[in-house]
């Protein structure tokens, strides 16, 4: 049992890497004797509560006119903003970048009367919040307050790296300045309007630049091998844990073809967004139709839309966890959930960004030997098809990956994020 049971307070974005990674620290707290609430996206309804965790409903924005279909939003999404997926992240900072820092922003100041609603009624000992930008009400409340950050580690920023969100080089910093001037130039406006609004909030001004806190505790999730410490040491608040992995061990059905049948067995995911492009799901399994490998397709929401070819199954959720373990290479979008999770069951990676993060992952997976990132819209059949024979046949890397999987593995990092978060309420008491 614990010292003094707390209560700890989660918040994360609705995306699924930091909603899970959540509901699996809130189950290790909840085991440990303290009393959980998730104060979780409205989307997340009745999905958290069967865990013994406490929910409390956030709404980031106001209802819909016209109540849209499971997963309308995402598959509007793609058809709107793909096309900016294809310009480079230069491109990206004014076309896609920006766009989002603002809608993020929006769903804050929405959502910010709510979350002190919900603080003032649990009483928190302890708030944790998930997610790339700030919730000034969380802050604002005077609780310890740690910050998870579920994303790749540029977004600690520092001279020695390239800036997050580029997916430029670590050793090549020719570009990084010009990079740098235009995302400041261009989220100038909106870095002082959000800077203005949480200090009006209560929460104090933003770091100089930065649309987060930084915490009283700091948690981020990265490999090790993969990591940029001695590039940027960071103070004694950080903890790094080098996976988060909430396994579910949810039972599925895989045709033995696929599971038991000749050459190597893939795992393909390029996340809910990448999935809703229908164009490049079926561009891409077009490409690997003819490979002697088998394929275990995570579809997305557009899943009935299109068909696999003979030598893959899959739907529109697969259980990911469950699955890593028995593939043999990952192909993915580089989200970093994916990424931790890949390196925790060492599995080699195909990376295919897409946005966001996903071009730091996909440049520092290619530029430690641990995958290869390809161009997403313009990678053609031969070299997709040699990139997969050519991590497959390269034994000293998958030996390299199985070791670092096993060291992973023994720090329990879900343990090790409970412990933080506990050990900071139980000082502060």
């Amino acid at each position: 049992m614990p010292d003094r049971p707390l209560t700890v307070l989660l918040a994360a974005e609705s995306a699924y890497g930091p909603t899970n990674n959540c509901i699996g620290i809130g189950a290790e707290l909840v085991a440990r004797g303290h009393r959980v609430v998730f104060a979780a996206e409205e989307s997340w309804a009745g999905k958290i509560e069967p865990l013994g965790i406490e929910e409390r409903l956030v709404s980031m924005a106001p209802p819909p006119e016209e109540e849209a279909a499971a997963g309308q939003f995402w598959i509007d999404f793609i058809r709107d903003t793909s096309p900016e997926f294809r310009k480079s992240t230069f491109e990206q900072i004014t076309t896609f970048i920006e766009p989002v820092w603002r809608s993020l922003m929006d769903g804050a100041k929405y959502a910010n009367p709510q979350f002190a609603d919900i603080v003032e009624d649990v009483q928190p000992d302890v708030i944790v919040q998930d997610n790339v930008s700030a919730f000034p009400a969380l802050k604002a409340a005077g609780r310890p307050f740690v910050r998870l950050v579920s994303c790749q580690p540029l977004e600690m920023t520092g001279p020695g790296l390239p800036p997050a969100l580029s997916g430029l080089p670590a050793d090549d910093p020719s570009q990084w300045q010009a990079w740098r001037d235009e995302y400041a130039r261009v989220n100038a406006s909106l870095w002082s309007e959000y800077n203005e609004f949480s200090q009006e909030s209560g929460a104090g001004p933003l770091p100089d630049g930065e649309f987060n806190y930084v915490g009283d505790a700091n948690i981020y999730i990265y490999p090790a091998a993969v990591d940029y410490v001695d590039r940027r040491p960071l103070d004694s608040t950080w903890h790094r844990v080098q996976s988060s992995v909430r396994r579910t061990e949810q039972p599925i059905d895989i045709p033995a073809h696929i599971l038991d049948g000749d050459g190597s067995l893939i795992y393909l995911s390029l996340g809910s967004l990448g999935g809703a492009d229908v164009d490049l799901m079926t561009r891409l399994t077009g490409f690997l139709a003819d490979s002697p490998h088998r394929f275990i397709v995570s579809k997305g929401p557009r899943a009935d839309e299109w068909d696999l070819p003979d030598n893959m199954w899959g739907a529109a959720m697969v259980p990911q966890t469950t699955l890593l373990e028995k593939v043999d290479l990952v192909i993915t979008h580089g989200g970093n959930n994916t990424t931790c999770e890949s390196f925790h069951f060492g599995k080699p990676m195909v990376v295919l960004p897409l946005f966001w993060d996903q071009y730091d992952n996909a440049q520092r997976v290619d530029e430690t030997g641990f995958g290869k990132r390809l161009d997403t819209y313009r990678v053609e059949r031969d070299e997709l098809t040699g990139t997969i024979d050519s991590l497959l046949a390269d034994r000293a890397l998958r030996d390299r990956m199985a070791e670092i999987s096993r060291q992973i593995r023994a720090e329990d990092g879900v343990r090790r994020e409970a412990e933080i978060i506990a050990e900071l309420g139980q000082s502060a008491a």
